[in-house]
C-alpha cells in the first residue's frame, strides 16, 4: 500500500506537468510542412521583417512594417486598400491611422469572415514582434496556406490588419465606423499578444449569449484550445480592450480573440524582439487560425447570434468542454443535495461526528488565512526588499516565474503542515469543511460570476472522494487520484496564469488557488502517513527556491532594468529640469538628477498604471522651440463661448497633450473629429492626446458656457532626446532599456492658455 500511495503521488505531480504541457503544439526547426499548410517557420520570416525596429506611430519604422505588408499581400496575388483618417476612439486619443485591408472572394453572398491582427508597436522603444508581429505573420502565413489549396470559400474573407492599435484602438474605430466592408463582416478572428510565450487564451467578444460561437468553435475541431469562460468574466471587468472590442461595441459583430501573456516581462519593452518570441507559442496561434479557417470560411456567418450562453473550459484530452447556463443551479442544487445525502449517511455509519467536523474547519482556516495574507504582501515585501523592481511596471519581474514557484511551495508547506496536526482525525470528517468551503465559491459564483461555474465540476470529485472514505478504511489511492485529476487538469495553469497576467500583485490568487487545490486533493493526501516529511520537503523546496530567485534578482544585459529619462521645459515658469519616473536610478539617469533631485511638486503628463514622475533636479536652458499657436475663432453664440485654435509644431515631435482645467465642456472636437458626450462627461483633466505623424498640426474647437474661465495645459513632446543635437545623452547601458508606459526619452514643452 506505501508502494502504491507513492506512484500515485509521482502520477499526481505527472498530471500536473501535463496540464501545461499539452496546452500547446511542439515546434520542430525546419521542418518540412506542406504548402498547403500553416509554417511556423515561414511566419517566423514575417516576424523576424517586421520587428526589425519600433514601429510605433508616427516612427520611421511605422513606414517600413507598412509596406512589407502591403507587400507580402501582393505577393498572394491580393489587391490590397488603404484606409487613412482621423480617430479619436472612446478615451480620446486622436491619430491618423492607416489600415490595410485585402479581400479573398468567395462563391456565396452571405457574411465575411475577417482575419485582424495590428502592425503598430508600443510606444516608442516596442520592436513589436510579439504585440502583434505574431498576429500579422500568423494571418499572412495562414493565408498564404490557404491560398495554396485553390479553395473558393463559400464566404469572402477580409484580412485587417489595423493601425494605432496602441493608441486607442483608433485603426478599429476608423474601419468600423467608417469603412462600408464592416457592415458584411459576420465574425472577426483576432491575433494578439500580451507576453512573448505561453499558450494562447480564446476570449470571446459577443453581445448576447456565446452558446452558438461555443458549438462552431467546437465543431471547427482546433487541436489545441486553450479557453474557459472565467478568464472572460474577468477580462469583460478590466480595463484592457482589444480591437475587437470596438467591433463588438460599435459594429455588433461577434469576434474571437487570441491571446498569449507569458514572459509578460517583455511587453511593451524592447524585448519584445524576435529572438525573445516563443516558437512552440507562434504555433500555437497557427493551430488555431487554420481549423477556425476552413470552418468559419464556409459556415452561416450570419446566423452566429444567441439568447444562450455556456460555461466552457479545456481539458487535455476532452479538448473544449461547455454546457448551457441553465445546468448551474441545478448542479450546484445536485452539490448540495450530494453533500447534505453523504452527511446523512456518514452520520449513520458512524463515520462523521460533530466534534471532529468542527476541528476540520481549524486547518482550513489556518491555510486560508496564512496563505492569503503571503499572496497579498507578496508584491510589498519583494519591492521592500528589492525596490527597483518597482519600476517593472506591470509588475511581472523576471524571476517571476520563481516568484511564484516559491509562494506555492510556501503554500503546500502550510497545507500540508496544518493538515499533519490534525492527522489523528479521520479523513472524512476533515474533508467536510473544504465542501463546505467549495459549495460556497460554487454558490457565490453561480450567483455572481457565472463564468466561473464549472468550478463545480472538479467538486464532484471531491464529493466522490468523501463518500469513499466513508465507505473504506483504506482506499484505493489511484481511485482517490483519479477523482481529483479534473481539479488538477483545470487548476494548476490557474495558478501561474493570474500572477503572470496580472502581475505579482495579483500572487494572492496563486496561493489561495494552491490552497484550495489541495482540498480538491485531500481524499488522497489525508490518506499520506508522511504528511509532515512532505511539509518539510516543501519548506527546503520554498528556501531553495527563494534563495534562487534571490540569486535571478540582479538586473543584467539579458535582464535589463527599466529607466526613464525627460528634459523638461516649462514655459510658465521659464523653468527647465530632468525627471524621471525611476524609483530606484541607475547610474546613466542619476547622473543627470545627482544629488540635488527631489520630489515634483505637481503631477505632468498622464501615463499607463497611473505612474507619475518620481524626482525632478534642475537642467540647463536649451533652446526648444514652442508651437505656434493660432487662434483661429473666439465667438460667443447665445449663451455658449465657442474657442478655435490651431497648434502647429515648430519642432519635431511625437505628442501633444491638452488638460483642461475643471469646466463644463459643451463640445468638444479635434482635427474636426468630434469628441463623445460620454466622454467629455466622464474625463478627469486630460481633453485629448493626439499622437502625431508628420508633424501635423493640432486643430482644437472648444464650446463652454460664456460666463467660464477655459485654461488649456498644452504637453508637447519628442521622443528625441537621446539623438537631439543640443544634448549629449550618452547611450543607455545595456543592463537597462526604456522603460515603457510612459512619457520616455522625451523632450517635454509646458505651455499654458488662458481664455478670460
Amino acid at each position: 500500500m506505501k508502494f502504491s500511495r507513492t506512484l500515485a503521488l509521482i502520477l499526481l505531480v505527472i498530471a500536473t506537468y501535463w496540464s501545461f504541457k499539452s496546452a500547446m503544439p511542439n515546434y520542430s526547426p525546419n521542418e518540412e510542412v506542406a504548402m498547403e499548410s500553416f509554417s511556423t517557420d515561414r511566419a517566423l520570416a514575417h516576424v523576424k521583417q517586421l520587428s526589425k525596429e519600433p514601429h510605433a506611430v508616427g516612427f520611421s519604422g511605422h513606414e517600413r512594417a507598412k509596406d512589407y505588408i502591403i507587400a507580402e499581400l501582393n505577393k498572394l496575388g491580393l489587391e490590397t486598400i488603404i484606409q487613412e483618417g482621423y480617430t479619436a476612439g472612446d478615451w480620446g486619443n486622436l491619430s491618423k491611422a492607416t489600415n490595410i485591408l485585402a479581400r479573398i472572394k468567395g462563391s456565396g453572398n452571405g457574411k465575411a469572415l475577417l482575419l485582424l491582427s495590428h502592425y503598430d508597436s508600443g510606444p516608442h522603444s516596442s520592436y513589436g514582434a510579439s504585440d502583434a508581429g505574431s498576429g500579422v505573420a500568423t494571418i499572412l502565413e495562414g493565408a498564404r496556406a490557404y491560398l495554396s489549396t485553390n479553395t473558393t470559400p463559400k464566404n469572402d474573407i477580409i484580412i485587417l490588419i489595423t493601425d494605432a492599435e496602441e493608441l486607442g484602438l483608433n485603426g478599429a474605430d476608423l474601419f468600423v465606423n467608417n469603412h462600408p466592408w464592416a457592415k458584411d463582416v459576420g465574425l472577426a478572428l483576432n491575433f494578439e499578444a500580451r507576453g512573448s510565450g505561453g499558450p494562447s487564451y480564446m476570449l470571446i467578444e459577443t453581445n448576447r449569449g456565446n452558446g452558438t460561437l461555443i458549438k462552431e468553435f467546437t465543431e471547427a475541431h482546433p487541436k489545441y484550445p486553450v479557453a474557459n469562460s472565467l478568464v472572460y468574466s474577468i477580462y469583460k471587468m478590466l480595463p484592457n480592450d482589444t480591437d475587437l472590442t470596438v467591433f463588438r461595441e460599435d459594429g455588433d459583430i461577434e469576434g474571437f480573440n487570441f491571446a498569449f501573456i507569458d514572459d509578460h516581462f517583455d511587453y511593451h519593452t524592447a524585448l519584445d524582439t524576435y529572438e525573445r518570441l516563443d516558437r512552440n507559442t507562434l504555433a500555437h496561434q497557427g493551430s488555431y487560425l487554420m481549423p477556425l479557417l476552413n470552418h468559419f470560411s464556409n459556415a452561416d456567418l450570419g446566423n452566429l447570434k444567441s439568447l444562450n450562453d455556456y460555461v466552457y473550459f479545456n481539458m487535455p484530452i476532452f479538448k473544449l468542454i461547455s454546457y448551457p447556463f441553465e445546468w448551474i443551479w441545478p448542479m450546484f442544487g445536485l452539490a448540495i443535495l450530494a453533500f447534505i445525502s453523504l452527511l446523512v449517511f456518514g452520520f449513520q455509519k458512524s463515520k462523521l461526528n460533530i466534534k471532529d467536523i468542527l476541528k476540520g474547519f481549524i486547518p482550513v482556516l489556518i491555510t486560508l488565512i496564512i496563505n492569503g495574507l503571503a499572496g497579498y504582501f507578496c508584491w510589498s515585501i519583494i519591492t521592500w526588499w528589492y525596490p527597483g523592481f518597482k519600476d517593472i511596471l506591470h509588475g511581472f519581474t523576471y524571476n517571476g516565474y520563481t516568484y511564484i514557484a516559491v509562494y506555492v511551495l510556501f503554500s503546500l508547506f502550510v497545507c500540508f503542515y496544518s493538515y499533519n496536526k490534525f492527522r489523528k482525525i479521520s479523513t472524512s470528517n476533515l474533508l467536510v469543511a473544504p465542501i463546505i468551503i467549495w459549495l460556497i465559491i460554487c454558490g457565490l459564483g453561480a450567483q455572481h460570476l457565472k463564468g466561473a461555474s464549472f468550478f463545480t465540476v472538479p467538486l464532484f470529485g471531491l464529493l466522490a472522494g468523501l463518500l469513499v472514505t466513508i465507505n473504506q478504511e483504506k482506499p484505493n489511492p489511484f481511485l482517490m487520484v483519479f477523482l481529483a485529476l479534473p481539479a488538477v487538469l483545470i487548476y494548476s495553469p490557474f495558478i501561474k496564469m493570474f500572477p503572470v497576467g496580472l502581475g505579482l500583485k495579483m500572487m494572492i490568487a496563486a496561493t489561495l488557488l494552491t490552497t484550495l487545490l489541495f482540498y480538491l486533493v485531500l481524499p488522497f493526501f489525508g490518506q499520506l502517513k508522511n504528511k509532515g516529511r512532505l511539509a518539510y520537503l516543501f519548506l527546503l523546496l520554498f528556501f531553495a527556491f527563494g534563495i534562487s530567485s534571490h540569486i535571478q534578482s540582479d538586473f543584467s544585459e539579458s535582464k535589463p532594468k527599466p529607466s526613464s529619462l525627460l528634459y523638461i521645459y516649462d514655459t510658465d515658469k521659464d523653468s527647465t529640469f530632468w525627471a524621471t519616473y525611476d524609483h530606484e536610478l541607475i547610474s546613466w539617469n542619476n547622473q543627470f538628477l545627482g544629488e540635488a533631485k527631489r520630489k515634483p511638486s505637481s503631477e505632468t503628463i498622464s501615463s499607463k498604471y497611473r505612474t507619475n514622475l518620481n524626482y525632478i533636479s534642475d537642467a540647463p536652458k536649451k533652446d526648444i522651440p514652442t508651437p505656434y499657436i493660432d487662434t483661429v475663432m473666439d465667438t460667443i453664440i447665445g449663451e455658449n463661448r465657442i474657442v478655435e485654435l490651431c497648434i502647429t509644431p515648430n519642432r519635431n515631435v511625437n505628442r501633444l497633450e491638452v488638460f483642461t482645467n475643471p469646466i463644463k465642456l459643451k463640445k468638444a472636437s479635434v482635427n474636426r473629429i468630434e469628441l463623445s458626450p460620454y466622454f467629455l462627461e466622464n474625463r478627469s483633466s486630460r481633453l485629448v492626446t493626439h499622437y502625431i505623424t508628420n508633424n501635423n498640426f493640432t486643430e482644437l474647437q472648444l464650446e463652454f458656457p460664456k460666463d467660464s474661465v477655459l485654461e488649456l495645459t498644452l504637453y508637447e513632446a519628442s521622443n528625441d532626446l537621446l539623438t537631439h543635437p543640443d544634448f549629449s545623452i550618452p547611450e543607455r547601458p545595456k543592463t537597462s532599456i526604456p522603460m515603457p508606459f510612459v512619457l520616455n526619452d522625451a523632450i517635454l514643452m509646458i505651455k499654458t492658455l488662458r481664455f478670460e
